[in-house]
């Protein structure tokens, strides 16, 4: 008993100034950066053992504030696991003589990586993912790249949750890792056509993707060559192919300019061909056929975005010609190019839909459904010259489906539907869509879900959920984790806020840099909107958002805390101005364009400064708050919610419960196994029915 906390961590406040543009803060929880945190990132085990002793408390007090939940948790754990067919399996998808999937066995938290001839026969195992994560606390594999010829697999994978991926290659002959392993990569690699060169991207010390290299099989990886290496840190570095495989692509982004560079596949040692100089705020992205680029950008004032093509002999900005028109409020999401076809996939009205255009004559056609709210995905597969095309269906009340259409005869073939092994009445469940009116007029989507008989009558509880940055728009689909929630009486909400594409480019616009705030005040709107419509009340709302959606939960706590009755925050990017300003952090330059660059510009600072949740951090009283972390996290550093909470813990005036718990063995993306990550789901929904009071409600049968 001795070891259970009778008391909150009180981390040590230590004088640290900082003054820029002429303003000066003190910044009391500075030392919790630690300032070797590349090293920690590969092994946490060098990190400040003060920073850990306070890391470690925080995680001591969320046991014991969260212990009445223990069995809450677990049930809610085997609920969530009970719609979860364990030994589950993607639709093979065929390439050349083979078929390829991925599937889980009952029990196994990692996927096993299969493949079997196309005409059926039997199955090979190429990664076995539950056995190559044994001994590891934390285990991912990125993906996996077949050679053109099947003889070969290039795989990574990440044993820290940092996210520096190491490279192996594997003879599929013989199921075995050749000697060549490269470390320090993103992850992904392309092959040539040659099946013995293979490219890849390497990560810096400060973890950014900059450099691309050649490898050729069975020479040593100190013999790479560089081929491409970005001198702006703002630019991170990709790789991809053309579907045609005719080309590699290296590509070059920030959050909102791109550039391109073209290798022939049968060429590999051949100079990357640049298509078009960067120039601010111009993105294009490139696929090719017969000689041709199909080219999605938003030049020419194109906001939305429009398909061009240029000859591949001569790419230049000057010979673009049109081929799908720009349509304001119809933004074009990806394109993937067929030997006969190209298809888009496009969103309006915040609703998304596929649509086939023929080659050969320009006709077009789409698919759509009819639901209020519902989300779509594409899945070109990996041939070329092919008229099947596949791609998925879900709503918030109806689980994945997953068809192949064929482009021609608009034939539909059902493949897989999601099973829900302890049962799923999608009649039980309602789905909506409303709109909130934000202060300036604006109308924001609100996505709901909840059950038929759930009183409408203000009574119920609501998880609202947020994101609104990047452009990133929440699709209205399914989700076996959220009914846990759904069956209790709660209503579940996502709001479509400014900062995303939801609404087209300019949503994402009026929710970025200088109209940061937009995102917030939408928000808040959102769930004002769901009290005067009667739905739940003041105070019956728990905000939930994570990474950039954390921020989100920092800013509306520090602005309007009176309206939820609890937050919960993942890996919060909550200490925006000290990070912003930190340009050896890992994503700071390629985030200037995102939030502003409050180095060089004293407006981006004031900016930013106005609404960074730590540093308005103030002494009023707070709703009850989780926060989770993770300790070797690239993107949004362990300190930035430690520091907010040690903040929000010496400044608030209220007793409300305040919880901060780091995963001292993962990264941005939480425990790597199926199961264990929905451990960290039971946690954030036991603490959202604690603060509702509703911890002893039993659910109601799904079925």
């Amino acid at each position: 008993m001795n070891d259970i906390p009778s008391f909150p961590p009180r981390a040590a406040k230590r004088p640290h100034e900082i003054t820029r543009h002429g303003h000066t803060r003190n910044d009391s929880y500075h030392w919790l950066r630690a300032d070797n945190w590349q090293e920690v990132m590969r092994d946490p085990s060098v990190l400040d053992p003060e920073i850990r002793a306070y890391l470690e408390a925080e995680n001591a007090w969320f046991s014991a504030q969260m212990a009445d939940t223990e069995a809450l948790q677990e049930k809610l754990f085997t609920e969530m696991k009970g719609r979860i067919k364990e030994d589950d399996s993607s639709v093979p998808v065929p390439d050349g003589p083979y078929s390829y999937a991925i599937r889980y066995i009952e029990g196994g938290q990692h996927p096993i990586f299969v493949r079997q001839p196309r005409a059926g026969g039997e199955e090979t195992i190429l990664l076995d993912g539950n056995a190559l994560a044994e001994g590891h606390a934390y285990f991912k594999i990125a993906g996996a790249a077949h050679s053109p010829d099947h003889s070969r697999l290039a795989w990574a994978f990440d044993d820290a949750g940092s996210e520096f991926y190491t490279l192996h290659i594997r003879n599929l002959e013989t199921g075995e890792d050749i000697a060549d392993v490269i470390p320090d990569t993103s992850g992904g690699a392309v092959w040539a056509a040659d099946n013995t060169h293979l490219f890849y991207v390497r990560l810096d010390a400060n973890h950014r993707p900059s450099k691309v290299f050649r490898h050729k099989l069975g020479t040593a990886v100190t013999d790479d060559v560089l081929i491409y290496e970005e001198a702006d840190p703002g630019f991170f570095v990709g790789l991809g192919a053309t579907r045609s495989r005719n080309f590699i692509l290296i590509d070059c982004h920030t959050h909102e300019t791109s550039e391109t560079r073209l290798i022939p596949a049968d060429r590999p040692e051949a100079e990357p061909i640049l298509i078009a100089p960067r120039r601010d705020g111009i993105e294009y992205y490139v696929d090719e056929a017969d000689g041709t680029l199909f080219i999605r950008t938003n030049s020419g004032d194109a906001k939305d975005f429009q398909i061009l093509t240029a000859p591949v002999a001569s790419p230049s900005l000057e010979n673009w010609q049109p081929l799908v028109a720009h349509v304001p409020g119809r933004l074009l999401l990806s394109h993937a190019l067929f030997a006969g076809h190209l298809v888009r996939l496009e969103r309006e009205a915040g609703l998304p839909r596929i649509v086939v255009r023929r080659l050969e004559d320009g006709e077009e056609h789409e698919i759509a459904f009819a639901e209020e709210a519902y989300s779509l995905g594409l899945d070109p597969g990996y041939e070329f010259d092919t008229t099947t095309i596949r791609f998925s269906y879900s709503s918030p009340t109806t689980p994945s489906r997953i068809f192949d259409y064929d482009m021609e005869s608009r034939a539909r073939t059902l493949l897989k539907e999601q099973e829900v092994p302890s049962g799923h009445d999608p009649a039980k469940y309602v789905s909506r869509r409303i709109i909130a009116q934000a202060p300036d007029g604006e109308e924001v989507p609100v996505s709901l879900l909840y059950r038929a008989d759930t009183p409408l009558d203000g009574s119920a509880p609501c998880l609202l959920y947020g994101y609104g940055s990047y452009g990133i728009a929440i699709p209205a689909g399914f989700s076996v984790t959220r009914l846990s929630l759904v069956d209790r009486g709660f209503i579940y909400a996502i709001a479509h806020i400014r900062g995303g594409k939801d609404k087209g480019f300019a949503w994402y616009e009026e929710g970025k840099r200088a109209k940061k705030a937009n995102t917030f005040t939408d928000f808040i709107a959102a769930g004002e909107h769901l009290v005067a419509e009667g739905l739940t009340k003041r105070g019956r709302i728990v905000a939930h958002g994570g990474s950039a959606g954390g921020m989100l939960m920092g800013a509306v706590a520090n602005m309007a805390p009176d309206l939820f009755g609890g937050v919960i925050a993942d890996v919060p990017f909550v200490d925006v101005l000290n990070t912003m300003l930190d340009d050896t952090l890992p994503l700071t330059p390629p985030e200037w364009p995102e939030w502003g660059n409050p180095v060089e510009s004293a407006a981006d600072y004031q900016t930013i400064l106005a609404y960074s949740p730590y540093d308005n951090v103030t002494a009023q009283a707070y709703p009850p708050l989780l926060a989770m972390a993770g300790l070797t996290d690239p993107r949004v550093t362990y300190w930035e919610p430690a520091k907010w909470v040690a903040k929000l813990r010496d400044t608030k005036t209220d007793d409300n419960i305040l919880l901060l718990r780091t995963n001292m063995d993962a990264g941005h993306g939480g425990a790597s196994g199926r199961f264990d990550a929905l451990k960290e789901v039971a946690i954030e929904y036991a603490f959202a029915l604690k603060v509702m009071g509703l911890t002893d409600k039993a659910p109601l049968p799904a079925v």
